[in-house]
């Protein structure tokens, strides 16, 4: 007999994305979109979960991200395409567009969400991540390929000047975010010292398959033990390491 999209298993989370999936998962709950993109899917272990609660289309322009964007997704009902956002057809416009750390990568930021809300509904919301607190920025950054960092108010600026409202902005990952960062930037560190001088762009290519785990066993283990720092950060939402917004396209 064949499995069914409840039988499969979702693909596992690295700790971080764990954190924010915690964030993210409550938002959708609230939501109930029954149309959603995902703009940069990267290997696709949001998209899987998305799936299951959405009609759910990801675009992913990195070929080797797509390949297992693709086998985690479309096994569950959705669709996944190896292209930007740019290139779909502008006339169709979904009730939830998410980019889940994608807005750091791009220098022309406001060029990018200007073209992400034109897919989304009037009356619909753009759901998305990104590393918090310019301060903070690292190793880690550099080597992921970002060109920064936000503060809450920077980021809802940047949402009301691309048409947006009812900008609401959480801030998680304390306090095992910051343990988090404090070893990938000694990890990272080290990694630039060998890649040389290569561009933002170029270290962005990879950045969706760094430190993303594979395996069941592995994956629950890191699931069971997060779970109690994801209890934790929601009793300080002003104070971590990274920002989830959720914003509603004016009609």
């Amino acid at each position: 007999m064949p499995l069914t999209p409840a039988d499969r298993p979702l693909p596992p989370l690295a700790p971080r994305a764990w954190l924010r999936y915690d964030v993210v998962s409550r938002i959708i709950d609230r939501l109930s979109p029954a149309t959603a993109l995902e703009i940069g899917c990267g290997q696709g272990a949001f998209g899987a979960r998305l799936a299951t609660r959405a009609d759910y289309l990801g675009v992913e322009p990195d070929a080797g991200s797509f390949e297992v964007a693709y086998e985690r997704i479309t096994c569950l009902g959705g669709t996944v395409l190896n292209a930007m956002s740019s290139e779909l057809d502008p006339g169709t416009t979904y009730d939830m567009v998410c980019a889940f750390e994608v807005l750091e990568h791009i220098d022309d930021d406001k060029a990018a969400l200007a073209e992400w809300v034109t897919h989304v509904r009037p009356g619909g919301q753009l759901v998305l991540s990104v590393p918090a607190f310019q301060e903070r920025f690292g190793p880690m950054d550099k080597h992921a390929g970002h060109f920064r960092r936000y503060s809450p108010a920077e980021l809802t600026a940047r949402l009301e000047e691309a048409g947006l409202g009812d900008v609401d902005i959480t801030v998680y990952g304390w306090p095992l975010g910051y343990a988090l960062e404090a070893v990938r930037n000694r990890i990272d560190a080290k990694k630039l010292e060998k890649v040389g001088d290569l561009t933002p762009e170029e270290l962005t290519r990879a950045t969706g398959r760094t430190f993303q785990p594979s395996g069941r066993v592995k994956g629950a283990a890191i699931a069971v033990a997060t779970s109690p720092f994801m209890a934790l950060q929601r009793l300080r939402t002003d104070t971590g390491t990274g920002l989830v917004a959720v914003a509603t396209r004016r009609g």
